[in-house]
């Protein structure tokens, strides 16, 4: 478990795309984890029949959270389940690793593992599966390019091709097909501590853009 970070998201054009890579790249470190500066992320993201998770989003609920699990890179063999928990602009995520039987048990609605896992955030998703009937939604594909500054353990992302499953939940099926989700946004994320560096503070400020409360996850249920 980690603690809260404060977390901006702002919507991006293709230019702001373009000029927000230039800057990054003078100043800011890529993430060790990057292959050629990006990787892929595939997540399942997971809601109750009444799509109660998308509805808090989209009303500006201040406490929420949902669940979620996702793979890097087309690789089937590190997943993680992910809870992301939202206190107004602050955010933490709890994190799980599960093997590929697991995952594909979660998605095909085999859940009785769950209790005896002895993973607390796996027991948690199985209580909240069985309780308020929690179950995969759909696939959230995208592109991010990650960079790092030290100073106030800030990471910065670009996101872009953001596509969706739709109705699909086939998630370890790298094949799946999905389509890119209305208008083809670009999405930049900044998170940090305490301490948020001016110099990075600069480098991301452009004119016209506020932060706002995009999510992946509400655009790729347009479609529904």
């Amino acid at each position: 478990m980690t603690d809260y970070r404060h977390e901006w998201k702002i919507e991006l054009s293709p230019s702001d795309l373009l000029i927000l890579r230039q800057r990054l790249r003078q100043v800011l470190q890529p993430d060790a984890h990057a292959v050629d500066g990006r990787y892929l992320i595939r997540s399942l993201y997971f809601d109750t029949p009444e799509d109660r998770a998308l509805r808090e989003k989209l009303d500006g609920v201040s406490r929420r959270e949902k669940f979620r699990i996702r793979y890097y890179n087309g690789d089937v063999s590190c997943i993680h389940l992910e809870k992301k928990s939202k206190i107004a602009g602050l955010g933490r995520k709890d994190m799980a690793v599960l093997q590929p039987w697991q995952a594909q048990a979660i998605v095909d609605g085999r859940l009785s593992w769950m209790a005896e896992s002895g993973m607390p955030l796996v027991t948690e998703l199985y209580g909240k599966m069985c309780a308020e009937r929690l179950r995969p939604k759909t696939i959230v594909d995208y592109t991010r390019e990650p960079f790092v500054y030290a100073p106030g353990n800030v990471r910065v992302t670009l996101d872009y091709n953001i596509r969706t499953g739709l109705s699909c939940t086939d998630f370890l099926n790298v094949s799946c097909p999905t389509i890119p989700v209305p208008e083809n946004p670009a999405i930049l994320e900044v998170k940090w501590d305490a301490f948020f560096p001016d110099v990075v503070r600069d480098i991301v400020q452009l004119p016209g853009r506020r932060a706002g409360a995009f999510s992946k996850y509400a655009a790729c249920r347009m479609y529904d």
